[in-house]
């Protein structure tokens, strides 16, 4: 029995980038390209003629409509598509200016083709995707001491101490170490934050706190 495909749109202003990846992703027999745009409100008026995308491959910069306005827009009006971000840039401040605009993973577009569908799939599946690529950012912006806010979610000292190590590639017992903490107690910080963020990973656990702006970056 196979699998449904993944409904995608591709929004890139490289009319051969975004040609070229639609053929190669078309070939995988595991996503479908539903349309593919060259900026977002070019993507806007798309979304009008077709059938709505479970994921959209999103560039950065784009003319008329750039790619933090268009997620912005995206999750104000079709909360229900998954953002995937594709930039030439490892730089910490268009990583960050995605996923704070409600992108839900980043990849490079030097990235292989099998890394892309693995990166549309878990999207589609959890909202979500981090790689190294992420996490990097994210830990190193954890480790500048930038402030922690708190929002909607209520959070103790510890609850917050220990999401921000979440952040880090630290093991929940590297983390117990350095909290003073028995592992046991680290357990219970984990089920605890699970529980107030509804999700049941730790890299769930990540994207919602950013999300939520409970970890300012």
């Amino acid at each position: 029995m196979t699998s449904e495909k993944i409904n995608i749109a591709i929004v890139d202003d490289h009319t051969l980038f975004r040609q070229g990846l639609a053929k190669l992703l078309s070939e995988s027999n595991e996503v479908n390209v539903l349309f593919d745009a060259d900026n977002g409100a070019d993507m806007i008026k798309k979304l009008c003629d077709n059938q709505l995308p479970e994921v959209i491959l999103m560039d950065i910069t784009m003319p008329v409509m750039d790619g933090y306005e268009t997620t912005r827009w995206l999750k104000e009006n079709y909360p229900d598509i998954n953002v995937l971000a594709l930039s030439m840039f490892e730089e910490d401040k268009p990583i960050i200016g995605m996923l704070k605009s409600g992108a839900g993973g980043y990849m490079l577009k030097q990235s292989r083709t099998g890394d892309l569908i693995s990166a549309i799939k878990g999207i589609a599946k959890h909202s979500f995707y981090i790689n190294e690529l992420v996490s990097g950012k994210l830990l190193r912006n954890i480790q500048n001491n930038q402030p922690v806010k708190t929002a909607a979610i209520e959070l103790n000292k510890n609850e917050q101490k220990f999401l921000e190590l979440c952040c880090s590639d630290y093991t929940y017992k590297q983390i117990a170490d350095m909290m003073n903490l028995s592992p046991h107690t680290i357990d219970n910080y984990r089920e605890a934050l699970f529980q107030k963020f509804d999700v049941k990973s730790r890299t769930g656990l990540v994207i919602s706190a950013l999300k939520s702006e409970l970890i300012k970056l």
